[in-house]
């Protein structure tokens, strides 16, 4: 059985789905596996080292997905119209597809028609089992960790207090707004670093969570916040009375601060604004906000996404796009070892293949499409109406 690496065409993506170190276990299990020259230079990664693990490198998309059961993606593959290679097109009817595929019905119908199973990682159930296939949490780390890196390179000023015979320079004052996966590792980087930080989220169960690391609890608390999470662990969209009390409690709070670091999303909509222009109004000039939800639409009014801005009153806000991608080679291996954890944990070894039953809660989370058909629970509604 064959399975196929493409490289990542989709604007600013530098990762890749596989790595040596994934490439020999995919062999250990029996596969064969070609690797689309190239993909994996931009995360560090040259032909040499997949050749040197036992994987085919293939001179073009066609040539890596001739004859494969299996393809793995970062970004969903372009389909006619989106680039110069249609890759949809390319991979081969009944093929398994994994990857952080844009689940919209749209993407779910594209996918049935061209007859490809595929999985959307980023939709894998929040369970225990599922921990170690998380392609979310996994890269949500990173892009907290890149997050509070570059605010500092932004800084213009010192991280931590800086004691001299000069004078002492005080430490930076850091404010991590949303206390998820990426949250917590901006404010335990922040602290490390030396940062005096505070942080809020919606979530009750983030309050100890954020004093645990050591840092102060900001935000606004009501009934309405006690139910803010899903069984899952994502964050609810709450009403606009309840963000606009969140904001009176932040407001004074964000004009005291060197750095902000954003990070909330909420599972399939755009990211709530949590920042206003005029709070970035009240910010000191030299100041730096990091939105990491740029992606989503950002959770600051002045984001522009994958751009970085300075306001009139001197305030630079980062808003790249794709945040794991800007460390790319820890992206990699992490997002690669996710794919890899998936398949070995429904791999057949008898037949040398996946077998993803139907009644499993993980496939049942992942899977959009089967045999030609939408089969996702959340999808498959939009199709039959």
């Amino acid at each position: 059985m064959r399975l196929a690496v493409l490289k990542e065409r989709r604007p600013a993506e530098t990762r890749v789905a596989a790595t040596p170190e994934t490439v020999k276990k995919f062999i250990a299990l029996g596969l064969t596996v070609a690797v689309e020259a190239g993909a994996g230079l931009s995360a560090g990664i040259p032909d040499a080292e997949y050749t040197a693990a036992g994987a085919e490198i293939a001179p073009d998309t066609a040539a890596a997905l001739q004859g494969a059961a299996i393809v793995l993606k970062v970004r969903a593959p372009l389909a006619a119209g989106e680039g110069e290679t249609d890759e949809l097109s390319l991979i081969p009817r009944g093929a398994l597809l994994l990857g952080q595929l844009q689940a919209t019905p749209e993407m779910a119908a594209a996918f049935a028609k061209a007859g490809i199973d595929a999985g959307a990682m980023e939709l894998l159930p929040r369970i225990t089992r599922a921990q170690s296939m998380d392609i979310l949490s996994s890269q949500a780390n990173l892009a907290g960790y890149r997050a509070v890196i570059e605010a500092a390179a932004a800084f213009d000023r010192g991280f931590p207090m800086l004691m001299t015979a000069a004078g002492t320079i005080p430490a930076a004052n850091v404010f991590v707004m949303g206390a998820g996966v990426a949250g917590l590792q901006a404010i335990a980087t922040a602290r490390r670093l030396g940062g005096r930080v505070s942080a809020t989220d919606v979530r009750p169960a983030a309050k100890e969570e954020i004093k645990s690391l050591g840092a102060s609890f900001v935000g606004y608390e009501d009934e309405e916040s006690k139910a803010a999470q899903t069984a899952g662990g994502y964050a609810k969209q709450l009403s606009a009375n309840f963000y606009a009390r969140q904001a009176e409690v932040v407001a004074t709070h964000i004009a005291k601060q060197d750095i902000v670091i954003t990070t909330a999303l909420v599972q399939g909509r755009k990211a709530p604004t949590l920042v206003t222009a005029e709070m970035v109004r009240s910010m000191k000039p030299g100041s730096v906000i990091v939105d990491i939800a740029s992606d989503a639409g950002g959770n600051v009014a002045l984001t522009k996404p994958g751009e970085t801005v300075t306001t009139e009153n001197g305030v630079t806000i980062l808003g790249h796009s794709n945040w794991p991608g800007r460390i790319p080679a820890a992206a990699s291996a992490l997002y690669a070892r996710n794919l890899l954890t998936f398949l070995t944990t429904f791999w057949d070894k008898e037949a040398k293949a996946p077998k993803l039953p139907e009644s499993d809660e993980i496939v049942k989370g992942v899977l959009l499409t089967r045999g030609g058909a939408v089969i996702h629970p959340s999808l498959a509604p939009a199709q039959a109406a």
